[in-house]
């Protein structure tokens, strides 16, 4: 027998439509059953025409998602939401904008204010879940620009895990803890699914990135502090230097004290990976 087909989706278009387009004149939202990138095809749009409309583009699959450094995403209809946001934007800089980003998906999704907040921040693009069953990332969000004349246009990539997925883990190396599967947002929200999420993070989305565009990151930075899942902690940069984190700059430049002392991580394409306390490097305490 063939297997029974999921029921669609009901997305909830028109209710984001509402609560946007008050505040950004000729907003529109799209859903595409299946799609190779909702990042390369807004940026396709934009060079072909140069039309910076604002646009929220949902694929229910995508079939050639990218993540930064050019890593994959790969999605499965309801089993992870993955949309893109595109706009013009003029910010004074463009330092920090996956943050922010970062922060309005967070706080969207946290169930309620909370002392130690669940959701947190790897720098800089990656969204985590700290629970019971240690850290896991969640989602990723990828941020890239283009340029007509004058005009500058941004792409907002956001892939966020909503059902938990049977997925193969490493190996286990001995003396190291198992690996764990990536977190999904129904660990965190049971019974969410990938339209109830939709809803809850689009229009908060837009406010984030527009009050990024009038103010920078600065008042954004108390905030990221708030889910920072590096700070204090020892990390290797992909180049192998080694040190402790001390949160983000009003720039969002990542800040790490390193045994040449301290060093601000600018670079988006820089891996940066916490490393277990045994392996916190010497000369690099906390200042």
């Amino acid at each position: 027998m063939s297997p029974t087909p999921s029921p669609p989706i009901r997305w909830p278009a028109e209710a984001i439509w509402e609560a946007v387009v008050p505040q950004l004149p000729g907003f529109t939202v799209e859903v595409q059953p299946h799609i190779d990138s909702t990042n390369t095809e807004l940026m396709r749009r934009f060079r072909a025409s140069g039309a910076p409309e604002p646009v929220l583009l949902v694929a229910e699959q995508q079939s050639a998602g990218r993540g930064r450094m050019g890593r994959s995403w790969q999605s499965r209809s309801g089993d992870s939401l993955t949309f893109s946001l595109g706009m013009s934007l003029q910010p004074i800089s463009w330092s920090g904008l996956s943050l922010a980003v970062g922060i309005s998906l967070a706080e969207s999704l946290e169930p309620a204010p909370l002392a130690a907040p669940q959701l947190k921040l790897k720098w800089p693009n990656d969204l985590w879940l700290s629970d019971a069953s240690g850290e896991r990332k969640l989602g990723g969000i990828l941020v890239e620009t283009a340029s007509w004349g004058e005009l500058r246009y941004v792409v907002i990539g956001v892939g966020i895990n909503v059902r938990p997925l049977p997925v193969p883990l490493p190996a286990t190396v001995a003396g190291e803890p198992a690996p764990l599967a990536p977190a999904s947002l129904q660990d965190l929200l049971p019974g969410f699914d990938v339209a109830q999420a939709l809803l809850r993070l689009a229009p908060p989305l837009v406010q984030a990135v527009q009050a990024f565009g009038l103010f920078g990151f600065a008042p954004f930075q108390a905030r990221f502090a708030a889910r920072d899942a590096l700070a204090g902690r020892a990390v290797q940069l992909s180049g192998g230097m080694q040190g402790v984190a001390h949160g983000v700059g009003e720039d969002g430049a990542l800040l790490v004290h390193t045994a040449a002392g301290m060093q601000e991580i600018t670079s988006s394409e820089v891996s940066v990976r916490p490393l277990p306390p045994a392996a916190a490097p010497t000369g690099a305490r906390p200042c």
